[in-house]
């Protein structure tokens, strides 16, 4: 499983014109599954991203969590994230998981998300053509793999 994160001041989805979805301050955390993840790989991430220090305390440095600084997290699937383009230009998708692997894959993680932060999480809609709207802050973005542990 595949998270990119990003800290952001705020963000937005909209899908055919309609507002889904938006926050505040918080993340912005895309999400893709892969066909051997598991609920663990979710849980892993989940914990992993409520926790990373990565908000300014008072003296300007990220030692802050999202949970500690009050923000909001909005998690979008996105199986673009498991694009291979080692042949050729048009990239493949074949490692990204099928709806009935991915879409409770992704339904646990932001279960597991909400659980960490104590707050609801906002969602895109699965599958969706969906327009996302972000202010990035900082900016900050890290990318996360449950298969690679650094």
């Amino acid at each position: 499983m595949r998270i990119v994160i990003q800290r952001v001041s705020h963000a937005s989805v909209t899908i055919g014109g309609q507002l889904k979805s938006a926050i505040g301050q918080g993340l912005l955390i895309l999400l893709g599954v892969c066909g051997d993840d598991t609920a663990e790989d979710a849980d892993w991430l989940a914990r992993k991203a409520a926790a990373l220090r990565i908000f300014d305390d008072a003296d300007g440095v990220m030692n802050r969590s999202v949970t500690d600084v009050g923000g909001e997290v909005m998690v979008v699937s996105q199986f673009t994230l498991y694009a291979s383009y080692k042949k050729g230009n048009r990239p493949s998708w074949l490692r990204a998981a099928g709806h009935s692997i991915s879409m409770p894959l992704y339904e646990h993680f932001c279960r597991q998300m909400s659980a960490a932060t104590g707050r609801p999480t906002a969602t895109g809609e699965f599958g969706a053509d969906m327009k996302v709207a972000l202010l990035n802050d900082g900016p900050v973005t890290i990318c996360m793999d449950s298969k690679n542990r650094e």
